[in-house]
């Protein structure tokens, strides 16, 4: 068959928002739905922090953004609420330097340093101090200097520049890392957090990169997402096991990704479809190596599948494929990484829940995997085994990948 279903999340459903149709929520102790962004790099900067652009410019004035894909809970963020979009449409927002895409909700960063959110927004994840959804996009209340955000299945974070962060919505499992479980309409101070350069977000957890190479976790820890060693959920950060010099850090729903200073990648948590790309389905409460990764450059983590570009900027891809999201055109799962087929150019990964992305060198863009809700963008509700171009798109700088819905900035 080529249009392909989206696969079937194990587990028992729980009823999602008002409107959600054919849509699951999940939460733990079932497995979930997954809601990952793409990492934006950040400096450290005479103490600070600095937003990169994906040119390395730390100065970025910001462009234009798009959406596509699902648009039912308004995280198209056009201004008119929208079902289903299979073609980009433009956000009614100028100066992004940033957009990230949770399950239902998006997140963007302007270039003046505010942040700005719409969709569902029944956790508090838009951070206006409301539960109200929007379809354009609001402005998240206190929060300013910010150089990086992330968007969580209904959580969002902000890294500020001075390398603290900041989180709102959903708190169920000590996510939002303030100490509590309490849900916040408004942004908090993750507690004891500093020196951040950068951030993301899972189904039900944080991760943060500090200045010093180490990775610190915080939220849900059912399936040893949090790296410790243990599965206790850990309302504060802690440190990720035996893990120093790294680079880049990446979430999907039950597992973390994170790059190494000599081009490695490790991997831990949730395994059940070869996530943590060891070449087994056993859970890892501590970090492991992912098989055959060398020459890593970026990492990005999708639900239950990983990302990876390598120096000659082809992609690597393991996890579940149930939906064809791993791009090497079988729906088979993948325990260690496979090339994606006929890729190469890549400067920017992002994954979702069952679908992936890629911006090439030139600025266009590629999308292959799930496709229901239109979030490959290329005007069909055909799933792709093999990615195609998003056409419509050029000058791409930075994308990211929500549940069903996909995101793009531009020069």
């Amino acid at each position: 068959m080529t249009d392909l279903m989206p696969e079937a999340s194990p587990g028992s459903p729980h009823t999602g928002p008002a409107g959600a149709g054919r849509l699951r929520r999940w939460v733990p102790g079932v497995r979930v739905r997954t809601a990952v962004v793409a990492a934006v790099l950040a400096v450290v900067t005479g103490g600070a922090v600095a937003a990169l652009s994906p040119t390395g410019s730390a100065a970025a004035t910001g462009g234009n953004s798009y959406a596509w894909g699902q648009g039912g809970f308004g995280q198209l963020g056009t201004g008119t609420p929208l079902t289903n979009s299979a073609s980009v449409r433009p956000i009614a927002l100028s100066h992004a330097t940033q957009v990230a895409g949770g399950a239902y909700h998006s997140v963007a960063l302007r270039a003046d340093g505010t942040v700005w959110a719409w969709g569902d927004n029944s956790k508090g994840e838009l951070g206006n101090g409301t539960t109200t959804a929007s379809s354009s996009p609001v402005q998240v209340t206190g929060v300013s200097g910010i150089v990086q955000v992330a968007a969580g299945y209904n959580d969002s974070l902000a890294l500020r520049s001075d390398g603290t962060v900041w989180a709102w919505g959903n708190n169920a499992y000590g996510e939002l890392g303030d100490g509590s479980t309490t849900n916040r309409a408004t942004p908090v101070k993750v507690a004891g957090l500093t020196g951040v350069t950068q951030i993301a977000t899972g189904g039900y957890h944080s991760v943060a990169l500090r200045a010093d190479g180490t990775v610190w976790t915080w939220g849900s820890n059912l399936f040893g997402e949090l790296g410790d060693g243990t599965t206790t959920n850990r309302a504060t950060p802690l440190a990720v096991s035996g893990l120093s010099g790294v680079t880049q850090i990446a979430s999907g729903y039950y597992h973390g990704v994170a790059l190494r200073t000599d081009g490695t990648v490790v991997a831990w948590g949730n395994n059940e479809f070869g996530q943590v790309g060891d070449g087994t389905t056993t859970n890892r409460t501590t970090p492991v190596q992912v098989a055959g990764t060398t020459e890593v450059t970026q990492i990005a983590a999708g639900g239950y599948h990983n990302l990876a570009v390598r120096s000659n900027s082809t992609v690597l891809a393991w996890g579940r494929n149930a939906s064809g999201q791993i791009g090497d055109g079988t729906t088979g799962n993948h325990t260690t990484p496979v090339q994606v087929s006929g890729l190469s150019g890549v400067t920017r990964i992002a994954g979702g829940l069952s679908h992936s992305l890629a911006v090439r060198w030139d600025g266009t863009v590629a999308a292959w995997g799930d496709n229901y809700y239109g979030q490959l963008g290329d005007g069909t509700f055909t799933g792709r085994r093999t990615p195609v171009a998003v056409p419509g798109l050029s000058w791409v700088t930075q994308i990211s990948a929500g549940d069903y819905h996909s995101l793009a900035t531009t020069q």
